[in-house]
């Protein structure tokens, strides 16, 4: 997963599910997920099927692991 980091892009439809579902202000809702994949211990990283589910401070963010799409993101309830 890690070596596929530069890899990770957002459909269209993808982008705005991001943006909505953690509030963001940019356009640019990979960036950030780019730099918690690079920062993520290997523990926080689940494989089910066909998605990765990766394991933020205070979300999780389900990946494809053919297409490296970011599919969604969601905050984590504290």
């Amino acid at each position: 997963m890690k070596n596929s980091v530069q890899s990770l892009h957002a459909a269209g439809l993808g982008a705005l599910r991001i943006k909505r579902n953690l509030n963001l202000e940019t356009d640019d809702v990979v960036a950030g997920p780019r730099a918690v994949v690079a920062a993520t211990l290997p523990d926080s990283v689940i494989r089910r099927g066909k998605n990765y589910y990766i394991y933020g401070s205070d979300f999780v963010l389900t990946t494809n692991t053919h297409s490296n799409t970011v599919i969604t993101a969601h905050k984590l309830k504290k």
